[in-house]
C-alpha cells in the first residue's frame, strides 16, 4: 500500500507549468503514474506527441483548454479528458485564474521525464539540446500544428 497525503510528494517547475509527483510507476507495478500540474494564467504546454503512453486528465481547479487534431475542449473542475498516444495535443490555462489538473499516465514511465526536467531546471541547466535528448529518450516529440497561433491568440497565452 502506498499512501500520499495532501501536500506530500516532490514538487517542481517544468517551465510553463508545475508538477507534483503523487504516484510513480514503482508504486503501481508500472501500471500507471499520477502527477498533478498547476497552470498559471497564460500557461501553454505546446503541441506534442507521446509514443509510449496514454494520458488521462481531470481538471480540479480553474479552466484548462485541450486541443487534439481538430477537436478542442475547455474543461472546468470535474471535467475529464483522454489524450491517446500517437495523437498531437496541447493544453493551456483557458481562464484568468490559476488552474490545476490531475494527470494519470498509463503505462507508467513518463513521470520520470517530468522528474528529469525538474532536475535539469533545478541544476540551472536550460540547455535546449539536452532537453531535446531527454524528450527523445522518453518517446516525446514536439510538433508544429496550424491551429496553435489561433489558440495562443484566443486565450492570450505565452507561446
Amino acid at each position: 500500500m502506498t499512501v500520499v497525503r495532501p501536500g506530500e510528494g516532490r514538487s517542481g517547475d517544468l517551465g510553463s507549468i508545475t508538477v507534483d509527483f503523487k504516484l510513480f510507476g514503482a508504486d503501481t507495478g508500472g501500471a500507471l503514474a499520477v502527477v498533478e500540474h498547476g497552470f498559471p494564467p497564460g500557461a501553454l504546454v505546446p503541441p506534442h506527441v507521446h509514443t509510449r503512453e496514454d494520458e488521462y486528465s481531470i481538471v480540479t481547479e480553474g479552466l484548462i483548454g485541450f486541443r487534439s487534431g481538430d477537436r478542442e475542449a475547455v474543461l472546468g473542475p470535474g471535467g475529464y479528458i483522454t489524450k491517446p498516444r500517437g495523437e498531437a495535443h496541447a493544453m493551456w490555462n483557458a481562464g484568468p485564474e490559476p488552474a490545476r489538473m490531475i494527470e494519470v499516465i498509463s503505462p507508467a514511465g513518463f513521470e520520470l521525464f517530468f522528474r528529469d526536467v525538474v532536475d535539469l531546471l533545478e541544476q540551472g541547466d536550460p540547455d535546449p539540446e539536452r532537453g531535446a535528448r531527454l524528450a527523445d529518450e522518453y518517446g516525446l516529440s514536439f510538433v508544429d500544428v496550424p491551429w496553435l497561433s489561433g489558440v495562443i491568440s484566443r486565450f492570450d497565452l505565452r507561446g
